[in-house]
This record gives C-alpha cells, sequence and structure tokens, in this order.
C-alpha cells in the first residue's frame, strides 16, 4: 500500500499531490522546481542554479525522509534549455558525484514546465528494509 511522507524542509506543493510516497522498499519524489523553502520564489539563474537548488533541497530533506543519497537507483531530468545542459550536469556532479553507484538518469527536453522553470527533476529510492 502506498503511503504520503511529509517533509517540513521541502518546498510546500501548490496542487494537490503527494511530494513524496513510499511503496514498499520504493519511495518516489515528486517532480521539484527549485524553489525556494522560506519564499516559494523560483531560484533565479537559469538551469544550473535551478537543478543546483533543487538537488539542495533534496539532499537537505534527505535525512528527514530517512533517506541517504546511496538509496537513490533513478532520477529524471526535464528541462526547456538542453543547449544548457552542460550547466545541469555541473550541478548533478557537485551533488552527485561522489556516490559509489550512480543513479540511472533519464534528460528529457521538453517545451515548457510549471511555474515558468527551465528545469525538473523526479527521484526515485529504494531502501532496502524501509524505513
Amino acid at each position: 500500500m502506498a503511503q504520503a511522507l511529509s517533509s517540513t524542509i521541502l518546498p510546500k506543493p501548490r496542487f494537490r499531490y503527494s511530494p513524496v510516497v513510499k511503496a514498499g522498499p520504493w519511495i518516489r519524489v515528486s517532480g521539484m522546481v527549485a524553489l525556494d523553502r522560506a519564499t516559494g520564489a523560483l531560484e533565479a539563474g537559469g538551469p544550473g542554479a535551478e537543478a543546483a537548488k533543487i538537488l539542495d533541497n533534496l539532499t537537505q530533506a534527505l535525512p528527514e525522509l530517512g533517506l541517504a543519497l546511496d538509496d537513490m537507483v533513478a532520477a529524471r531530468i526535464f528541462t526547456t534549455r538542453m543547449d544548457l545542459f552542460p550547466d545541469i550536469n555541473v550541478a548533478w556532479d557537485r551533488a552527485i558525484g561522489a556516490m559509489a553507484t550512480p543513479p540511472a538518469r533519464t534528460s528529457v527536453g521538453v517545451t515548457a514546465l510549471p511555474l515558468g522553470a527551465t528545469v525538473e527533476i523526479e527521484f526515485e529510492f529504494y531502501k532496502e528494509g524501509g524505513l
């Protein structure tokens, strides 16, 4: 059975959905855009800055969710700016680069994202033994 997990650290959703859902040992984090937790404003600076903010928000929330980066098995990156994907990769490498086994990753170019964002990332984790 699926169970919504709550986080005081992740930005609050603006629409009706569960930001984090656990089903057995699988934990799915809904697509995140680069929102400032305090103000709700979208991070300025383009795809690299947005990706860095998303990854920062995620890594800060992981302990509260009972997870670690090493539990990540997949990430899906959506961007409206494939021409600036190297900037996203810089932020990715800063956050994920030290992982012994990096997660599987899919990157998709799209025409638009919520709230005018240029990057959205969703994450999937596997926590053997549960949370």
